[in-house]
Protein backbone atom coordinates (compact mmCIF):
# COMPACT_ATOMS: atom_id res chain seq x y z
CA UNK A 1 0.00 0.00 0.00
CA UNK A 2 1.04 3.66 -0.92
CA UNK A 3 1.59 5.64 2.42
CA UNK A 4 3.30 8.79 1.99
CA UNK A 5 1.34 11.77 1.76
CA UNK A 6 3.94 14.48 2.19
CA UNK A 7 4.74 14.65 -1.69
CA UNK A 8 1.50 15.88 -2.76
CA UNK A 9 2.09 19.39 -0.90
CA UNK A 10 5.04 19.42 -3.11
CA UNK A 11 5.05 23.08 -5.45
CA UNK A 12 4.26 22.14 -9.12
CA UNK A 13 7.58 23.54 -10.33
CA UNK A 14 9.24 21.13 -7.86
CA UNK A 15 6.96 18.01 -9.36
CA UNK A 16 8.07 19.14 -12.69
CA UNK A 17 12.41 18.93 -12.25
CA UNK A 18 11.68 16.04 -10.06
CA UNK A 19 9.84 14.40 -13.41
CA UNK A 20 12.95 15.26 -15.86
CA UNK A 21 15.15 13.96 -13.56
CA UNK A 22 13.27 11.22 -13.66
CA UNK A 23 13.53 10.69 -16.94
CA UNK A 24 17.10 11.54 -17.15
CA UNK A 25 18.00 9.06 -13.93
CA UNK A 26 16.07 6.05 -15.71
CA UNK A 27 18.10 6.53 -19.31
CA UNK A 28 21.07 6.04 -16.95
CA UNK A 29 20.07 3.41 -15.78
CA UNK A 30 19.76 1.84 -19.53
CA UNK A 31 15.82 2.63 -20.16
CA UNK A 32 15.09 3.95 -23.89
CA UNK A 33 12.36 6.08 -22.55
CA UNK A 34 10.81 7.17 -19.92
CA UNK A 35 7.26 8.88 -19.40
CA UNK A 36 4.34 9.07 -17.12
CA UNK A 37 0.98 8.73 -17.30
CA UNK A 38 -2.13 8.98 -14.84
CA UNK A 39 -4.30 6.56 -14.21
CA UNK A 40 -7.31 6.44 -15.93
CA UNK A 41 -8.42 3.24 -17.61
CA UNK A 42 -11.98 3.42 -18.01
CA UNK A 43 -11.46 3.17 -21.55
CA UNK A 44 -8.85 -0.28 -22.12
CA UNK A 45 -11.41 -1.54 -18.84
CA UNK A 46 -14.12 -1.88 -21.58
CA UNK A 47 -12.40 -3.55 -24.03
CA UNK A 48 -10.55 -6.17 -21.54
CA UNK A 49 -13.93 -7.41 -20.23
CA UNK A 50 -15.42 -8.37 -23.84
CA UNK A 51 -11.67 -10.07 -24.55
CA UNK A 52 -12.52 -11.88 -21.10
CA UNK A 53 -15.54 -13.04 -21.82
CA UNK A 54 -15.29 -13.89 -25.34
CA UNK A 55 -12.49 -16.33 -23.80
CA UNK A 56 -9.47 -14.86 -25.59
CA UNK A 57 -7.14 -15.32 -22.72
CA UNK A 58 -7.53 -19.34 -23.33
CA UNK A 59 -5.91 -21.07 -19.89
CA UNK A 60 -4.34 -17.85 -18.68
CA UNK A 61 -6.95 -17.77 -15.41
CA UNK A 62 -4.51 -15.35 -13.70
CA UNK A 63 -6.10 -12.63 -16.34
CA UNK A 64 -9.19 -12.83 -15.08
CA UNK A 65 -8.37 -13.35 -11.44
CA UNK A 66 -8.51 -10.19 -9.82
CA UNK A 67 -11.69 -8.59 -11.91
CA UNK A 68 -11.24 -5.64 -12.80
CA UNK A 69 -8.19 -4.66 -10.85
CA UNK A 70 -6.02 -4.90 -13.53
CA UNK A 71 -7.82 -1.74 -15.04
CA UNK A 72 -8.22 0.11 -11.86
CA UNK A 73 -4.26 0.87 -10.69
CA UNK A 74 -5.27 3.01 -7.07
CA UNK A 75 -7.56 -0.64 -6.42
CA UNK A 76 -4.17 -2.85 -6.97
CA UNK A 77 -2.17 -0.24 -5.40
CA UNK A 78 -3.90 2.09 -2.42
CA UNK A 79 -2.78 5.32 -3.52
CA UNK A 80 -1.61 5.57 -6.86
CA UNK A 81 -2.22 8.78 -8.56
CA UNK A 82 0.50 8.36 -11.33
CA UNK A 83 2.26 5.62 -13.65
CA UNK A 84 6.24 6.30 -14.37
CA UNK A 85 6.31 3.67 -17.54
CA UNK A 86 9.37 2.86 -19.52
CA UNK A 87 10.86 0.64 -21.99
CA UNK A 88 13.94 -0.86 -22.69
CA UNK A 89 14.76 -2.33 -25.73
CA UNK A 90 15.59 -5.91 -26.39
CA UNK A 91 17.25 -6.66 -29.82
CA UNK A 92 20.60 -8.23 -29.38
CA UNK A 93 23.83 -5.58 -29.70
CA UNK A 94 25.32 -8.13 -32.06
CA UNK A 95 22.10 -8.02 -34.10
CA UNK A 96 22.80 -6.92 -37.97
CA UNK A 97 20.75 -4.20 -40.10
CA UNK A 98 19.32 -6.76 -41.69
CA UNK A 99 18.30 -9.05 -38.52
CA UNK A 100 14.63 -9.07 -40.02
CA UNK A 101 15.17 -11.09 -42.95
CA UNK A 102 18.02 -13.14 -41.19
CA UNK A 103 15.33 -14.02 -38.71
CA UNK A 104 12.60 -14.81 -41.59
CA UNK A 105 15.65 -17.28 -43.23
CA UNK A 106 15.66 -19.49 -39.74
CA UNK A 107 11.55 -20.03 -39.94
CA UNK A 108 12.39 -20.99 -43.50
CA UNK A 109 14.77 -23.72 -42.41
CA UNK A 110 12.96 -26.22 -41.07
CA UNK A 111 16.09 -27.70 -39.15
CA UNK A 112 16.40 -24.58 -37.03
CA UNK A 113 14.37 -24.01 -33.48
CA UNK A 114 13.57 -20.47 -33.72
CA UNK A 115 13.22 -18.94 -30.22
CA UNK A 116 11.60 -15.48 -29.97
CA UNK A 117 14.29 -12.72 -29.56
CA UNK A 118 13.50 -11.37 -26.46
CA UNK A 119 14.06 -14.84 -24.76
CA UNK A 120 17.44 -15.69 -26.11
CA UNK A 121 19.10 -13.45 -22.98
CA UNK A 122 19.03 -12.86 -19.23
CA UNK A 123 14.77 -12.84 -18.22
CA UNK A 124 13.97 -9.69 -18.75
CA UNK A 125 11.60 -9.70 -15.40
CA UNK A 126 15.09 -9.19 -13.38
CA UNK A 127 16.84 -6.86 -15.38
CA UNK A 128 14.17 -4.61 -15.59
CA UNK A 129 12.66 -5.06 -11.83
CA UNK A 130 16.07 -4.33 -10.77
CA UNK A 131 17.01 -0.76 -12.38
CA UNK A 132 13.33 0.09 -11.63
CA UNK A 133 14.38 -0.79 -7.61
CA UNK A 134 17.09 1.52 -8.78
CA UNK A 135 15.12 4.24 -10.09
CA UNK A 136 12.85 4.50 -6.95
CA UNK A 137 16.19 4.97 -4.44
CA UNK A 138 17.26 7.68 -6.80
CA UNK A 139 13.26 9.29 -6.74
CA UNK A 140 13.22 8.53 -2.61
CA UNK A 141 17.50 10.44 -2.29
CA UNK A 142 16.10 13.29 -4.60
CA UNK A 143 12.25 13.66 -3.00
CA UNK A 144 12.12 11.68 0.23
CA UNK A 145 9.84 8.50 1.08
CA UNK A 146 7.11 8.21 -1.48
CA UNK A 147 4.60 5.15 -1.79
CA UNK A 148 5.97 3.25 -4.83
CA UNK A 149 5.78 -0.33 -6.45
CA UNK A 150 7.52 -1.36 -9.30
CA UNK A 151 6.15 -4.24 -12.04
CA UNK A 152 7.52 -5.48 -15.36
CA UNK A 153 4.60 -8.24 -16.31
CA UNK A 154 4.31 -9.16 -12.46
CA UNK A 155 1.30 -8.17 -11.68
CA UNK A 156 -2.30 -7.64 -12.85
CA UNK A 157 -1.38 -4.23 -14.60
CA UNK A 158 -2.46 -3.36 -18.02
CA UNK A 159 0.93 -2.39 -19.17
CA UNK A 160 0.60 -1.68 -22.68
CA UNK A 161 -2.98 0.67 -22.17
CA UNK A 162 -0.42 2.47 -19.73
CA UNK A 163 2.21 2.93 -22.11
CA UNK A 164 0.29 4.12 -24.96
CA UNK A 165 -1.60 6.40 -22.16
CA UNK A 166 2.14 7.91 -21.20
CA UNK A 167 3.24 8.34 -24.83
CA UNK A 168 5.29 5.26 -25.03
CA UNK A 169 3.69 4.32 -28.52
CA UNK A 170 0.61 3.01 -30.12
CA UNK A 171 -0.94 -0.18 -29.59
CA UNK A 172 -0.46 -2.08 -33.38
CA UNK A 173 -2.83 -4.34 -34.79
CA UNK A 174 -1.32 -7.13 -33.38
CA UNK A 175 -1.96 -5.95 -29.70
CA UNK A 176 1.68 -4.98 -29.14
CA UNK A 177 2.99 -1.65 -28.24
CA UNK A 178 4.68 0.63 -31.30
CA UNK A 179 6.57 3.42 -31.21
CA UNK A 180 7.99 5.53 -34.25
CA UNK A 181 11.20 5.46 -32.89
CA UNK A 182 12.11 2.11 -31.96
CA UNK A 183 9.61 -0.54 -33.46
CA UNK A 184 8.21 -2.89 -31.20
CA UNK A 185 11.17 -4.45 -29.92
CA UNK A 186 11.47 -3.49 -26.44
CA UNK A 187 9.70 -4.45 -23.11
CA UNK A 188 7.98 -2.27 -20.94
CA UNK A 189 7.94 -1.87 -16.98
CA UNK A 190 5.72 0.42 -14.74
CA UNK A 191 6.34 2.38 -11.44
CA UNK A 192 3.14 3.00 -9.42
CA UNK A 193 3.78 6.12 -7.49
CA UNK A 194 1.36 8.70 -5.28
CA UNK A 195 3.51 11.24 -6.47
CA UNK A 196 1.19 13.63 -8.95
CA UNK A 197 3.54 14.33 -11.12
CA UNK A 198 2.91 16.32 -14.34
CA UNK A 199 1.77 13.60 -17.14
CA UNK A 200 3.02 13.36 -20.75
CA UNK A 201 0.59 13.07 -23.45
CA UNK A 202 -0.49 10.14 -25.61
CA UNK A 203 0.33 10.04 -29.50
CA UNK A 204 -1.22 8.82 -32.38
CA UNK A 205 -1.19 5.70 -34.15
CA UNK A 206 0.41 5.09 -37.37
CA UNK A 207 -0.25 1.60 -38.58
CA UNK A 208 -2.84 3.04 -41.57
CA UNK A 209 -3.86 0.78 -43.84
CA UNK A 210 -0.99 -1.40 -43.14
CA UNK A 211 -2.04 -5.14 -42.13
CA UNK A 212 0.86 -7.24 -42.70
CA UNK A 213 0.96 -8.61 -38.92
CA UNK A 214 -2.58 -10.11 -39.00
CA UNK A 215 -1.16 -11.44 -42.98
CA UNK A 216 1.96 -13.27 -41.31
CA UNK A 217 0.20 -14.73 -37.92
CA UNK A 218 0.62 -18.32 -38.81
CA UNK A 219 -2.29 -19.21 -36.80
CA UNK A 220 -4.60 -16.12 -37.67
CA UNK A 221 -4.59 -15.20 -33.91
CA UNK A 222 -5.15 -11.53 -34.70
CA UNK A 223 -8.70 -11.85 -35.51
CA UNK A 224 -9.17 -8.29 -36.42
CA UNK A 225 -7.20 -5.18 -35.89
CA UNK A 226 -6.19 -4.33 -32.41
CA UNK A 227 -7.97 -7.98 -31.05
CA UNK A 228 -5.39 -11.19 -30.38
CA UNK A 229 -7.12 -14.41 -29.72
CA UNK A 230 -4.34 -15.87 -27.26
CA UNK A 231 -5.22 -18.98 -27.19
CA UNK A 232 -4.47 -18.84 -30.81
CA UNK A 233 -1.06 -17.37 -30.90
CA UNK A 234 1.83 -19.42 -30.96
CA UNK A 235 3.28 -17.51 -27.65
CA UNK A 236 0.91 -18.83 -25.81
CA UNK A 237 0.76 -22.58 -27.18
CA UNK A 238 4.38 -23.02 -26.54
CA UNK A 239 4.91 -20.87 -23.38
CA UNK A 240 1.52 -20.44 -21.19
CA UNK A 241 -0.30 -23.64 -22.32
CA UNK A 242 0.75 -26.21 -19.63
CA UNK A 243 -1.09 -29.09 -21.22
CA UNK A 244 -1.91 -30.64 -24.80
CA UNK A 245 -1.55 -28.26 -27.99
CA UNK A 246 -4.39 -28.77 -30.15
CA UNK A 247 -3.83 -30.97 -33.27
CA UNK A 248 -5.22 -29.06 -35.49
CA UNK A 249 -2.49 -26.22 -34.32
CA UNK A 250 0.53 -28.03 -34.34
CA UNK A 251 1.14 -27.88 -38.35
CA UNK A 252 0.53 -24.34 -37.76
CA UNK A 253 3.70 -23.91 -35.11
CA UNK A 254 5.96 -25.18 -37.93
CA UNK A 255 9.58 -25.38 -36.20
CA UNK A 256 8.84 -22.66 -33.68
CA UNK A 257 9.74 -23.79 -30.20
CA UNK A 258 9.50 -20.83 -27.79
CA UNK A 259 7.50 -18.18 -28.75
CA UNK A 260 6.90 -15.71 -31.62
CA UNK A 261 8.22 -13.20 -33.36
CA UNK A 262 6.28 -13.34 -36.88
CA UNK A 263 3.94 -10.45 -36.89
CA UNK A 264 6.90 -8.12 -35.55
CA UNK A 265 9.39 -9.17 -38.53
CA UNK A 266 6.72 -8.18 -40.68
CA UNK A 267 6.57 -4.99 -39.12
CA UNK A 268 7.69 -1.73 -41.42
CA UNK A 269 8.09 0.07 -37.52
CA UNK A 270 10.93 -2.52 -37.35
CA UNK A 271 13.00 -1.27 -39.07
CA UNK A 272 13.98 1.50 -36.57
CA UNK A 273 13.93 -1.20 -33.99
CA UNK A 274 16.97 -0.35 -31.59
CA UNK A 275 19.82 -2.72 -30.10
CA UNK A 276 19.82 -3.40 -26.47
CA UNK A 277 21.42 -0.83 -24.72
CA UNK A 278 22.74 -3.45 -21.38
CA UNK A 279 24.54 -6.83 -22.22
CA UNK A 280 22.09 -8.77 -20.28
CA UNK A 281 20.25 -9.12 -23.81
CA UNK A 282 23.03 -10.83 -25.81
CA UNK A 283 22.26 -14.53 -27.14
CA UNK A 284 22.95 -17.05 -25.06
CA UNK A 285 23.82 -20.92 -25.70
CA UNK A 286 23.99 -20.30 -29.25
CA UNK A 287 20.03 -19.84 -28.81
CA UNK A 288 20.14 -18.22 -32.40
CA UNK A 289 21.22 -20.72 -34.32
CA UNK A 290 20.98 -23.58 -32.80
CA UNK A 291 18.84 -26.95 -34.26
CA UNK A 292 15.74 -29.07 -33.62
CA UNK A 293 17.79 -31.73 -32.96
CA UNK A 294 20.74 -30.51 -31.03
CA UNK A 295 18.08 -29.13 -28.96
CA UNK A 296 16.05 -32.04 -28.34
CA UNK A 297 19.31 -34.15 -27.12
CA UNK A 298 19.78 -31.91 -24.24
CA UNK A 299 19.43 -34.06 -20.95
CA UNK A 300 16.99 -32.34 -17.90
CA UNK A 301 20.30 -31.41 -16.46
CA UNK A 302 21.68 -29.80 -19.31
CA UNK A 303 18.39 -27.65 -19.64
CA UNK A 304 18.29 -26.05 -16.47
CA UNK A 305 22.26 -25.32 -16.62
CA UNK A 306 22.43 -23.79 -19.76
CA UNK A 307 18.75 -22.03 -19.10
CA UNK A 308 19.69 -20.65 -15.49
CA UNK A 309 18.50 -17.01 -15.34
CA UNK A 310 16.71 -17.56 -18.96
CA UNK A 311 12.73 -16.75 -18.93
CA UNK A 312 12.86 -20.45 -21.12
CA UNK A 313 13.09 -22.29 -17.97
CA UNK A 314 10.26 -21.38 -16.81
CA UNK A 315 8.43 -23.70 -18.88
CA UNK A 316 10.24 -26.90 -17.53
CA UNK A 317 11.88 -29.02 -19.37
CA UNK A 318 8.21 -31.10 -20.55
CA UNK A 319 7.03 -28.56 -22.10
CA UNK A 320 10.62 -28.41 -23.96
CA UNK A 321 10.45 -31.86 -25.20
CA UNK A 322 6.53 -31.28 -25.73
CA UNK A 323 7.28 -28.31 -27.85
CA UNK A 324 10.58 -29.27 -29.94
CA UNK A 325 8.76 -32.26 -30.49
CA UNK A 326 5.87 -30.90 -32.20
CA UNK A 327 8.90 -28.73 -34.43
CA UNK A 328 10.59 -32.10 -35.70
CA UNK A 329 7.44 -33.39 -36.61
CA UNK A 330 6.80 -30.26 -39.24
CA UNK A 331 10.40 -30.47 -40.06
CA UNK A 332 9.88 -34.11 -41.03
CA UNK A 333 8.03 -33.12 -44.23
CA UNK A 334 10.84 -30.25 -45.05
CA UNK A 335 13.58 -32.29 -44.47
CA UNK A 336 15.85 -34.67 -46.53
CA UNK A 337 16.91 -36.61 -43.54
CA UNK A 338 13.82 -37.97 -42.28
CA UNK A 339 16.11 -40.80 -40.50
CA UNK A 340 17.75 -38.14 -38.03
CA UNK A 341 14.47 -36.55 -36.90
CA UNK A 342 12.91 -40.71 -36.52
CA UNK A 343 15.86 -41.27 -34.70
CA UNK A 344 16.21 -38.34 -32.37
CA UNK A 345 12.45 -38.67 -31.76
CA UNK A 346 12.56 -42.87 -31.22
CA UNK A 347 15.21 -42.38 -28.85
CA UNK A 348 12.45 -40.46 -26.33
CA UNK A 349 9.42 -42.52 -27.62
CA UNK A 350 9.88 -44.19 -23.99
CA UNK A 351 9.83 -40.77 -21.80
CA UNK A 352 7.87 -40.80 -18.60
CA UNK A 353 5.74 -38.01 -19.66
CA UNK A 354 2.59 -38.53 -20.97
CA UNK A 355 2.57 -35.20 -22.40
CA UNK A 356 5.40 -35.74 -23.69
CA UNK A 357 5.23 -39.18 -25.05
CA UNK A 358 1.68 -37.95 -26.73
CA UNK A 359 3.90 -35.22 -29.02
CA UNK A 360 6.07 -37.40 -30.04
CA UNK A 361 3.85 -39.93 -30.69
CA UNK A 362 2.20 -37.26 -32.87
CA UNK A 363 5.35 -36.29 -34.66
CA UNK A 364 6.57 -39.35 -35.72
CA UNK A 365 3.51 -40.36 -37.55
CA UNK A 366 4.23 -37.35 -39.33
CA UNK A 367 7.87 -38.61 -40.00
CA UNK A 368 6.54 -41.46 -40.95
CA UNK A 369 3.94 -39.90 -44.05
Amino acid sequence: MLTTFAAFMQPDNHLSSLAASIKQWGHELGFSDVRIADIDLSLAESRLQMWLDDGCHGEMSYMAMHGMKRARPAELVPGTVRVVTVRMDYLPRQAEADWQKREQARLNDASAAPISIYARGRDYHRVLRSRLQQLAQRIEQQAGPFGCRVFTDSAPVMEVALAEKAGLGWRGKNGLLVSRSAGSMFFIGEMLVDLPLPVDAPIQPHCGRCHACLDACPTRAITAPYRVDASRCISYLTIELKGSIPAELRPLIGNRIYGCDDCQLVCPWNKFAKTAAVPDFDVRNELGSATLIDLFSWSEDEFNLRLEGSPIRRIGFERWLRNIAVALGNASNAIQDRAAIEAALQARSAYPSELVREHIEWALRQARQ
